[in-house]
């Protein structure tokens, strides 16, 4: 079995494109591999978020995975601040990195233009996005489109630490699917579906109500012209609303095209709407059974546990390569 870590951060609300990018991959993945999926509250830290906030937000996320399809008997579920190596080889990564190849990362120009003062946590978080894939020694590792130039960060510090202190380190690979690794925003087809944009009308959150799902997919904006084609260069908005049907119907984007030719946006987005409905509604019971439970706490737990078994191996193993003087037992 390989080895397969991610993870999503606490910050604002869980949307469409976050189930159909990451988790919908981690519920296939699962199946077949050792899967370790986290709740990544140390990277929320840079966003300075409110406490109370970021409690209730990480057990959110933590019930979506559930809700989702994630069974905590086949993958790790867990927090990643419960798994204290995770910080540790974090610091030991930033120490690897170059301030270059830092500077270069374009979420970090993204998130710190137009700002007077720039948190260190945010230039250094790639180096602990690395820190969290190569504790588990991870062989795959499922990404959208903005996230691949962290993971090549990764394996080039995998490499960096292999050449300098002996092979150990696995190279992971990036896991992405053919459509859907990145949903766009509803109001603007070029920008990628965030849970952190102001206008509530550019995201479909997963515990939206049905009648906001309609009211959001109603008000999409679409191309020029009324025709159902995939073109995302001259066709964007409807191509994004194209994969999002593909996905939530389980249909090629040449099915969804044969299944709407010659009937236009509106009959479209009508369709849309109550295929993600379908998608939505069954998760957000799940989830809102799950909270009512309190299971989660057990669930995180079990699952911080099983994960620091091989976390701190691997924390022990690269400080013992580096020089470091391990404690007297």
């Amino acid at each position: 079995m390989k080895k397969v870590l991610s993870g999503i951060q606490p910050s604002g609300q869980l949307t469409l494109g976050n189930y159909i990018g990451a988790m919908k991959n981690f519920v296939k993945l699962q199946h077949s591999e050792q899967c370790f999926f986290m709740i990544v509250d140390l990277h929320a830290a840079t966003q300075l978020p409110d406490p109370a906030a970021l409690r209730e937000q990480t057990e959110a996320v933590a019930a979506c995975y559930i809700a989702a399809g994630i069974d905590p008997a086949k993958a790790s579920i867990f927090v990643q601040s419960h798994v204290r190596s995770h910080a540790e080889l974090g610091w030991i990564f930033t120490t690897l990195s170059y301030m270059g190849e830092l500077e270069r990362m374009t979420q970090f120009k993204d998130k710190s233009q137009g700002k007077e003062s720039i948190p260190a946590g945010l230039f250094v978080y790639p180096s602990l996005m690395a820190a969290d894939i190569l504790l588990y020694n991870a062989d795959l590792v499922p990404v959208g489109d903005d996230q691949k130039q962290h993971l090549e960060l990764t394996r080039d510090l995998a490499g960096r630490f292999n050449n300098r202190f002996g092979e150990y380190f696995t190279i992971p690979e990036p896991y992405m699917p053919k459509h859907g690794s990145r949903i766009m925003s509803l109001d603007d087809g070029s920008k990628k579906m965030s849970k952190s944009n102001p206008n509530a009308g550019s995201f479909i959150a997963l515990l939206d109500p049905p009648d906001v799902v309609r009211k959001k997919i109603s008000r999409a904006t679409t191309d020029s012209g009324r025709e159902v084609k995939y073109d995302v260069a001259s066709k964007p908005e409807i191509s994004n609303l194209m994969s999002i049907y593909a996905n939530c119907a389980g249909l090629t984007i040449e099915e969804v095209e044969a299944r709407y030719e010659g009937q236009g946006y509106g009959p479209f987005k009508k369709a849309l709407a109550e295929q993600v409905v379908s998608v939505l509604e069954p998760l957000q019971t799940r989830y809102q059974e799950i909270r009512a439970s309190g299971e989660i706490h057990d669930i995180l737990k079990q699952g911080a546990e099983r994960a620091a078994e091989i976390a701190d191996r691997t924390l022990a193993d690269v400080k013992e390569r580096m020089g470091f003087l391990a404690p007297k037992r």
